[in-house]
């Protein structure tokens, strides 16, 4: 005998599941990585908007790069709080599709600034003759631009697709925030569209970038290997990797997340899986790219007046 389908209802609100235990636990958690995420991506901001010798691409596409990882905690993390505190965990329809737009605005653009930023690296480490002749003042505006355009258009596409999409019963999410992939776990529509776009932005907005990421770095290794000093060679290698991992960390764990199988992982992982690429990843990357930089200490040190002769100048590579 053939199960009767369930009826379609009218979603005023999702409840998220992921909050089931542990609230406390979550709260402090991420309340601790959103002020250091704040603390980190603001005092770039400040530093390079405040300083002239941070006037340069490399800090221009890092300030985006704060900027964006500002928007990434920030469409997130203040609602996980919110539902932490609260003894039932739920956002509204419109809040769920408001979140999962800025979310997947800000993962798209940030994958295309990061391949930006390798770029950059490259030019400036591989073309120096030629780094201020490819990478003029209005050339980087026009870059920066385009990808957050990138980024708008690729949510744009994903949040048409989730608007269409129709929930039988209750309609709960195994998460702590609405996303494309839970959604589709929730969902009693046909979801082949939606898992097409995922499955074609994973190639053009994932995977592009990352191999372009991947190259201008063998690039900068390959030179930084003919460098004469070898105390030059430790220190380019060392920012080299750093930056590689958190990239790698930031790509790997986002094509985890929207480029799985349809069964999907268990709810724990998706969790963990997104955590990692959307909130940990906007903490780590003012760490990793910017204040382990002795000019940033520098510009710190003359922005709030401190005496003494600043560190020496960050390693570019």
């Amino acid at each position: 005998v053939m199960p009767y389908p369930q009826p379609r209802t009218q979603v005023m609100e999702f409840g998220l599941l992921g909050f089931s235990h542990g609230r406390p636990f979550l709260f402090a958690l991420f309340l601790a990585v959103y002020l250091v995420t704040l603390l980190g991506n603001s005092t770039i901001l400040c530093l390079v908007s405040l300083d002239p010798h941070l006037h340069s691409p490399m800090y221009f596409f890092l300030s985006h790069l704060s900027c964006l990882d500002l928007c990434y905690s920030s469409v997130t993390v203040p609602k996980i709080l919110a539902n932490a505190l609260h003894p039932q965990a739920t956002i509204s329809y419109g809040g769920c599709l408001a979140q999962m737009f800025f979310l997947m605005w800000c993962a798209g653009s940030e994958c295309a600034l990061l391949a930006l930023m390798a770029y950059d690296r490259y030019a400036a480490v591989c073309q120096p003759l030629h780094y201020a002749q490819a990478l003029g003042r209005s050339t980087c505006a026009v870059a920066a631009a385009g990808c957050w355009l990138w980024g708008l258009l690729d949510s744009a596409v994903h949040t048409l697709l989730a608007a269409r999409l129709s929930f039988c019963g209750a309609a709960q999410l195994r998460h702590i925030f609405c996303d494309v992939p839970p959604l589709l776990g929730a969902t009693c529509s046909n979801t082949r569209p939606n898992e097409l776009a995922l499955h074609v932005s994973s190639i053009f907005v994932g995977l592009g970038p990352f191999l372009l990421v991947v190259i201008s770095y063998i690039y900068i290794l390959a030179t930084v290997l003919g460098m004469p000093l070898a105390t030059s060679r430790r220190k380019a290698f060392s920012t080299c990797s750093a930056h590689l991992l958190v990239v790698s960390l930031y790509f790997v764990t986002a094509n985890l997340n929207y480029n799985r199988p349809s069964s999907g992982y268990s709810p724990a992982a998706d969790i963990l899986v997104s955590v990692l690429y959307c909130i940990i990843t906007p903490m780590l990357n003012p760490l990793i790219y910017s204040l382990r930089n002795q000019e940033v200490w520098g510009a710190l040190r003359r922005v709030v007046g401190v005496s003494g002769t600043p560190g020496s100048p960050g390693n570019n590579a």
